[in-house]
């Protein structure tokens, strides 16, 4: 009965393996088409204009920083695959104008054409407790984070929906995923990203449209660099545990998720672990993603209790130490 009944897991196993590819989206082709990249102009966001320049595709970098922009367009064109791609620049602040944003999106579509892809790329991040950190950083990075991936998203849907195609990629983070000390401003913003995915997905995946929710963990870029500098000791020992992804890689995993239409994209074991623990009511993209969410579902659970135990003792242990310095002060 026992060999039946593991023959029957086996057989269902491969059965979804065999029937998955069947359900899954079409692939996105990059040779020829649009991908616009906010946020391009360094970090992840450029390493992402450089993966799709490279498979063909024609790019639209947006960014702030005018100077920065024109030197990441003369890096990407070192990768140009035929003389006919372009990389356009745009100057202009995601977060604060609508219909700024929406007008020169579609000067980019009028010279580039339809936008096929776009990468919600541009972002910041502000770290401290809780009580430290000023009230207008809160609002800032709601406006940047959140706010800068809403109107982009906007302004191009309408026309996805029309071609009854297209990608649309939010790059959150593993804080995204899970509270960490020091994040109570960055997190939530992340967190956002999240479920506006989810809502947005439902709506227009009958129109053959997916979204792509991105986690990297630290990766090496300018902005994690400056973040580093002002990171409370507990955020750094806890940010210790995991090591530092380079951002090539992590543009070449986000790319690839984004042209197969999956719904989530990770990297590394621990991305993987956590992609699995926070899935919910998440889309999946085929049946044998459910298959391992249900599986590992509960084994990552006893991981994860050891982590999060792990990085309760980091804090309680800094808190110990500075206590116990900020006495020592007071008898001298």
């Amino acid at each position: 009965m026992l060999l039946l009944v593991v023959a029957f897991i086996v057989f269902f196993v491969l059965l979804l393996y065999m029937v998955s590819p069947l359900i899954s989206p079409k692939p996105l082709k990059l040779p020829g088409a649009h991908v616009v990249v906010t946020g391009g102009s360094s970090g992840i966001g450029k390493c992402i204009a450089i993966e799709c320049y490279k498979q063909g595709a024609f790019i639209t970098l947006i960014a702030r920083d005018e100077n920065k922009l024109l030197q990441t367009k003369k890096e990407i064109e070192k990768y140009s695959v035929n003389d006919k791609q372009v990389v356009l620049c745009i100057s202009v602040d995601v977060s604060k104008d609508y219909e700024q944003v929406e007008n020169v999106l579609k000067q980019a579509q009028e010279k580039l054409g339809p936008v096929d892809m776009l990468v919600n790329c541009a972002g910041t991040s502000v770290t401290g407790k809780f009580e430290e950190i000023e009230v207008n950083s809160f609002e800032r990075l709601m406006a940047v984070n959140y706010l800068g991936s809403v109107y982009p998203s906007r302004a191009v849907i309408a026309t996805m929906k029309e071609r009854r195609m297209g990608r649309i990629v939010f790059v959150s983070s593993q804080a995204g995923q899970l509270g960490l000390f020091g994040y109570t401003a960055y997190s939530p913003t992340k967190f956002a990203l999240r479920g506006l995915a989810e809502a947005l997905q439902m709506e227009v995946k009958p129109y053959n449209i997916y979204v792509t929710v991105a986690y990297p963990p630290d990766t090496d870029t300018p902005g994690f660099a400056e973040e580093s500098k002002t990171k409370p000791l507990e955020t750094k020992l806890i940010s210790e545990t995991s090591s530092v992804c380079q951002a090539e890689q992590v543009a070449r995993v986000i790319v690839k998720d984004a042209i197969q239409g999956n719904f989530n994209s990770s990297v590394g074991s621990d991305g993987y672990m956590l992609s699995i623990l926070t899935s919910g009511m998440s889309p999946v993209t085929s049946i044998t993603e459910g298959l391992q969410q249900v599986v590992c579902m509960g084994i990552f659970r006893i991981v994860g209790l050891f982590y999060l135990g792990s990085f309760d003792s980091i804090v309680r242990r800094c808190m110990m130490q500075r206590e116990k310095s900020e006495s020592a002060d007071k008898t001298e």
